[in-house]
Order: C-alpha cells, then sequence, then structure tokens
C-alpha cells in the first residue's frame, strides 16, 4: 500500500474495542474512526487511539475505506447494507446477519460493489494452524462444549446465534457436510443440538453463557483415535498418527494462535490490498447462521426427537 488505510469501527462496547486495538496497532492502517449512537462511548474509545468519534453513521462512513461492525447483531444487517452501499470493505462479526435472505443479500451487494466482506469466525484460524482442518478425513463424532459465565454481552440473540455458531463453523469446515437431522432443546441462554450429518459424522454441541466456570473444548473422534482441543487452555491432545501443531507455548507460535483476532485482522487488511478471497467469506457466514437458525428453531419447538431437515430448506 502506498497510503494507509482508512479503517473504522463501529460499535463501541467491549468487543470493539478489541478491534479498535488490532487496527490501530496495524502499520498499514490508520484507526480514523469511532461509530456508537452513544456519542460519549463513542468519544470514550476513539480517545484511546487519537481516532475520531461518530455517532452519525453516514459521516462515520465517510471518513472511512474500510469498517468492522462490532455492533449488536441486531443491527448488524441495517449497518452493513450502508457500508456496502457506500462502497466500503467489511468485516462483520458473526453472525453476520439474523437472517438468511439478509445474508444472501450482503453476499450479493458485495459482489457486486467488488468490496471485500470477512466475517469474524476467529476460531477457523486456530484450528487451521493447530492443522486440525488438514486431516483429509471427517471425524466420525464431534463433541463440543462453549461455556461462558453471564457477561451481559451479544444478548440480542439467543447463545445459538452468539455462542454455538463457532462450533457450528468448525464442524462444517472439518466435515465438509450438511445436515441431515436435528434434535435439540434448551433456552435463549443455555442449548444443546444433536446433529446427524449427511456424511454419517454425529455432531454433539452444547453451549450457555449462564455457567460459573468458562468451558470451551472440542472433540474430534476419529477411526484411529481422538483429537481434543481446549479453547480456554490452548492446548491439544492427540492419539491419532497426524502430525499437529499445537504448541502454543512456544515462542514461534503463529500469530493465529497466539492472537486470532489480530491475525483476522491482518487477514482482512491484506485481502484489500490484494484484491483476494477472505479465509472467513461471506458464504460462510451465511452457511454456519443456516445451521444455527435450524438448531434454534428445532430447541425453540421443543423437539428432542430427530427431525429431518426438509431439502428445499438447504442452500
Amino acid at each position: 500500500m502506498t497510503t494507509r488505510l482508512r479503517v473504522g469501527v463501529a460499535g463501541a462496547g467491549v468487543f470493539g474495542g478489541y478491534h479498535a486495538s488490532k487496527y490501530a496497532a496495524h502499520p498499514d492502517v490508520r484507526l480514523t474512526a469511532v461509530f456508537d449512537i452513544d456519542g460519549a462511548r463513542a468519544s470514550a474509545l476513539a480517545s484511546r487511539f487519537s481516532s475520531h468519534a461518530f455517532s452519525d453513521f453516514d459521516i462515520f462512513l465517510a471518513a472511512c475505506d474500510a469498517i468492522v461492525i462490532a455492533a449488536p447483531a441486531s443491527v448488524h444487517y441495517a449497518l452493513a447494507c450502508r457500508a456496502l452501499e457506500a462502497g466500503k470493505h467489511l468485516f462483520i462479526e458473526k453472525p453476520v446477519t439474523l437472517d438468511v435472505d439478509e445474508a444472501d443479500a450482503l453476499i450479493s451487494l458485495a459482489r457486486e460493489k467488488e468490496l471485500i466482506l470477512q466475517v469474524g469466525h476467529q476460531e477457523r484460524y486456530v484450528f487451521a494452524a493447530a492443522g486440525l482442518l488438514a486431516r483429509g478425513k471427517a471425524p466420525l463424532k464431534i463433541d463440543s462444549i462453549r461455556c461462558t459465565t453471564a457477561s451481559g454481552r451479544c444478548e440480542d440473540v439467543s447463545v445459538a446465534l452468539d455462542l454455538m455458531v463457532h462450533d457450528i463453523d468448525l464442524v462444517r469446515q472439518l466435515t465438509g457436510a450438511d445436515i441431515a437431522s436435528i434434535a435439540a432443546e434448551g433456552s435463549q441462554h443455555a442449548l444443546s443440538a444433536e446433529l446427524k450429518l449427511t456424511n454419517g459424522t454425529l455432531a454433539s454441541l452444547r453451549s450457555s453463557r449462564r455457567t460459573e466456570t468458562p468451558e470451551r473444548r472440542m472433540t474430534l473422534i476419529y477411526d484411529d483415535g481422538i483429537i481434543e482441543f481446549d479453547f480456554v487452555k490452548r492446548e491439544v491432545t492427540n492419539s491419532t498418527p497426524a502430525v499437529l501443531e499445537a504448541d502454543f507455548s512456544n515462542d514461534a507460535a503463529p500469530l493465529s494462535f497466539t492472537d486470532p483476532l489480530g491475525f483476522g485482522a491482518n487477514v482482512f487488511i491484506s485481502c484489500i490490498s490484494l484484491g483476494r478471497e477472505p479465509i472467513v467469506t461471506g458464504e460462510d457466514g451465511r452457511e454456519a447462521l443456516r445451521w444455527a437458525l435450524e438448531v434454534e428453531e428445532a430447541a425453540r419447538l421443543g423437539i428432542i426427537e430427530e427431525r429431518a431437515i426438509p431439502e428445499r430448506q438447504r442452500a
């Protein structure tokens, strides 16, 4: 880049602050703007990085070449549409939207405008760097637990769209399959689902944001052993013949291990500069959303027995 890219962050909450710190530290970026409907909160975050605060989204957009949407999921679609219409490259936190048709609209708009659309499924980078996506065969069974303490954040959406969607994205990458049937139960804040996939893999997913102790791990059961990843401790145990890159304590550990959010920011900037497709595309975000909504609907209906997903509902 001959000049530094002007990046703005929409949403001055906790996660917006995390994103702002990554772009403020990037050598090819100027963090030019922070947007929030709460002007005082926008000013507080902008002042940390000598940036400018805005409570008017259109004026905010005019100060940016690319933006990061870290606002509540309920406003993702409206903000993303306005950003893409204004010709801004877009990084949008998960879930990409709250509706599959809205996700499709964003994908089409980004393609029409020839803009980057990247979705914030950061756990993907960790799994890829560990070598967990490169086995060349799908697990027979996947067990996932993603539980956190109550924080008050992201509660405009269910736990399926807030937490479980991360594991859904990983299951999709590990298997390359679709949902054949679902059994699900739970509530807005705690949810369990059993998925049978079209390739025969069984996936058991449990998510909660009301636990006392955070727990985030995934166990992959293969015909030749077991791989277990602990997201909290950043540790991998492996009884398969596969050789994995998983030593987070190593000083030479890649950024995707030690700072997946920062790695994602680097990917976004690189994609804008080189005109290449992101690792986590709008289509990836759309499919993770679709699965999460199907799980959410099964749980809402109180379905304990398997429910086949009609073919017409699949992409």
